[in-house]
């Protein structure tokens, strides 16, 4: 938590020139107050609602649709989280995973699990080439934004309001400018370096951590012989280099396609078979269907840890709007946590440099995937 006096004053900010601060230009933003990191429970993990109007989400009695309802949570709103348990399972749902908190019970898959981490903002920017800045991780539940160019440029952005113009927990973003506000904060400047529609944001530079370039670097980059089974019946990803297992996680893929008259296909929205690894990003916008996020479409800015496997849009990568895992849900990607996409990203090749962090290898050489399909 932050209150003001532990805000940097403009006089104390401009006189830090020997650490590098003073020299920052003083950005004046109309919309400032807005920006400043929202307080949160205090608690060492927190769930946050993934749930947007019109849809909402209920606190209740017991880990049950039939347990009575304390209160209707509000969007993006974060509640202590204790512990998960088993409950009844909701009709159409597969998990019977619910969070407990202090004021009852709420369904563990419209839950993200979050920490609230502000970070000690840096003053300076490394250089690469002609370019500054470095990637950054969200480590509070959210972060708000405030447009440096309007007007809104992407879907999403434009169908939600500016009370909901953020960046939420594990997304990764890249920083290219810092500078002050009137009232003395540090901020980012942020942008997306792929998929972008062009927007480019300012935000609480204390929401974010600096990814080092270590936490880049690949794991295991000796082994050749090494291949990712994503089994969609089983919703489970395994990497193993040669015969030995050393990863899992449980997934979320894309569902079986139906023709007109509902009969199956035996076809997925994953698609089985062998694919292998040409692009990876440590953050990408991706976008598809139908313009912004609905039913038919989607729009999400700051993919974190994204592997691409097959065409220009089904990848492995980090969800942060959803802790459904376990279930068939996605557009047609293997959704992780966050941390499993980091960690997929990592070992799996081709290796990504920090900057531009992407690469493309079109030549099947990156790291081979099999989509395995249910048996029935």
């Amino acid at each position: 938590m932050f209150d003001k006096k532990e805000r940097i004053s403009r006089r104390t900010f401009l006189g830090k020139s020997m650490m590098g601060i003073g020299s920052l230009a003083i950005l004046p933003m109309v919309n400032s107050q807005r920006l400043n990191l929202e307080e949160f429970p205090q608690s060492e993990y927190l769930g946050r609602n993934v749930v947007y109007l019109p849809s909402t989400l209920a606190v209740r009695t017991r880990p049950s649709v039939d347990g009575e309802v304390v209160r209707i949570l509000k969007e993006d709103e974060c509640l202590p989280w204790l512990r998960e348990v088993i409950g009844e399972r909701p009709t159409g749902r597969f998990s019977r995973k619910w969070v407990e908190t202090p004021e009852g019970y709420i369904y563990s898959p419209s839950l993200q699990r979050v920490k609230n981490l502000p970070n000690e903002p840096v003053s300076s920017l490394p250089q690469y080439g002609d370019q500054s800045g470095m990637w950054v991780e969200v480590t509070v539940p959210h972060v708000n934004l405030t447009l440096e160019n309007p007007p809104a440029k992407s879907p999403w952005l434009q169908e939600a309001p500016q009370t909901l113009w953020r960046l939420y927990y594990s997304q990764t973003i890249w920083v290219n400018q810092i500078a002050v506000d009137e009232n003395g904060n540090i901020m980012y400047r942020v942008e997306e370096l792929y998929g972008s529609y062009g927007d480019i944001f300012w935000a609480d530079a204390r929401a974010f951590r600096v990814i080092t370039e270590e936490e880049i670097s690949p794991i295991h980059p000796d082994v050749a012989d090494k291949k990712i089974i994503v089994d969609i019946n089983h919703q489970s990803l395994t990497c193993y280099e040669g015969s030995n297992e050393v990863y899992y996680c449980q997934v979320a893929t894309g569902k079986e396609l139906y023709d007109d008259l509902g009969n199956p296909l035996d076809t997925w929205e994953t698609p089985v078979g062998n694919h292998w690894i040409w692009r990876k990003l440590v953050s990408l916008h991706m976008s598809g269907g139908g313009a912004g996020a609905t039913e038919e479409g989607y729009d999400t800015m700051a993919i974190p840890w994204t592997s691409l496997f097959q065409g220009e849009g089904v990848a492995i990568h980090g969800a942060f709007w959803h802790n459904d895992f376990g279930t068939r849900k996605s557009h047609g990607c293997v959704n992780t946590l966050p941390e499993d996409a980091k960690w997929i990203f990592r070992w799996s090749s081709p290796q990504v440099q920090y900057f531009p962090g992407d690469i493309t290898d079109t030549n099947y050489g990156g790291t081979k995937i099999e989509v395995i399909k249910p048996l029935y």
